[in-house]
């Protein structure tokens, strides 16, 4: 009985039925035996672009403004499309909600604290929080799921930036 040189399976025909090896050599050729140690953790391949284009431009929106500059500076990622689009739309994205935000509390905090009826305030900013919060997880989702989702105002921005360099 002969055994696959990729993974040590036991092989009857040209290829290996459990890794799908290719097995040369002639018929009478002298066996090889399956490794003796199957405690000690086999090293596997790594592979060598890192994660894949979805993950990356998913991970753009992580931590917003930051990740989105990370992979814009990392090598093998600052060079594809799809995750350069990913990360400037989650830079203006974040940025464009960190100004929303202060003017929103500056707006509310000071009709709130004028009219008395800064409890009124508080649902409806909260909810305009919570939309943010769905408006990113959707912008993760979108990537993960590899699509170049375009937001209103700073989808086409990104879209220019990241086709121009």
């Amino acid at each position: 009985m002969a055994f696959c040189s990729s993974c040590g399976s036991q092989v009857d025909g040209k290829f290996c039925p459990k890794c799908g090896a290719p097995q040369t050599g002639a018929a009478g050729a002298t066996p090889v035996p399956p490794p003796a140690d199957y405690s000690t953790p086999q090293a596997l391949p790594v592979p060598a672009a890192g994660m894949e284009d979805n993950m990356a431009g998913a991970l753009c929106y992580l931590l917003g403004f930051i990740t989105g500059i990370i992979f814009l500076v990392i090598e093998p990622y600052n060079k594809r499309p799809f995750v350069r689009f990913h990360a400037f739309q989650a830079i203006l994205f974040s940025a464009g909600w960190i100004a929303i935000s202060i003017a929103l509390s500056i707006v509310f905090g000071i009709l709130g604290m004028a009219s008395g009826m800064w409890v009124l305030f508080l649902p409806l900013r909260a909810l305009i929080g919570l939309l943010g919060f769905l408006l990113w997880l959707f912008c993760m989702f979108k990537a993960y799921n590899r699509e170049m989702y375009q937001l209103p105002i700073v989808g086409p921005i990104a879209a220019k930036q990241a086709a121009s360099s």
